[in-house]
């Protein structure tokens, strides 16, 4: 393993490892503290980052012009917070476990990415825990009755999908997102 990434942290080996490289260590941003990580984005696509800020895609599939080929994944639920959880709570109703119960079991996915959002009302910190809380408890319904989990993230704030300066907006924020794998 070690050989694998020091290979790929220095940009060696990328296409021999079935993996496409995205930024060289020369492209990284000067003073940038890059920790090394792999993470799912919802469109299915598996990426890594090396700590000099190396980028890349964690598939052996690639296009002609080396773009890679990626799990087909679409937000296939949106959970909206007020109606599924009390305010500043991550616990699920009887009512909201029977339906989302129901949706795993129908949804016609290999896998679930699913991410917590919230509005900006309350702390950085506050929110990614509230929104990670969230998000685990729908993943435990999802793992209640067999779906298969890809990633459960708590976004906080920072993926806002409407204004934070109205309440209308600040309710659309309020979310769990579930993306179908497939």
């Amino acid at each position: 393993m070690k050989r694998v990434l020091k290979a790929l942290s220095t940009g060696v080996a990328g296409a021999a490892l079935g993996v496409a490289v995205l930024a060289s260590p020369a492209m990284a941003q000067q003073g940038e503290r890059y920790v090394p990580t792999i993470w799912v984005d919802p469109d299915g696509c598996e990426h890594w980052v090396m700590d000099d800020g190396t980028e890349g895609f964690m598939t052996p599939h690639v296009t002609r012009d080396g773009k890679p080929v990626c799990r087909r994944g679409i937000v296939c639920g949106v959970v909206s917070t007020d109606q599924m959880f009390a305010t500043n709570s991550a616990r699920i109703s009887n009512a909201g476990q029977i339906r989302l119960a129901k949706f795993f079991r129908t949804a016609d996915a290999k896998s679930f990415i699913i991410t917590g959002h919230t509005d900006s009302r309350a702390s950085d910190q506050h929110n990614l825990d509230l929104s990670l809380r969230r998000a685990n408890a729908v993943a435990r319904v999802a793992s209640s009755v067999g779906a298969k989990l890809t990633e459960v993230r708590g976004y906080g704030e920072r993926n806002p999908v409407a204004t934070n300066a109205t309440a209308a907006g600040q309710a659309k924020n309020r979310r769990v997102e579930i993306t179908c794998v497939r």
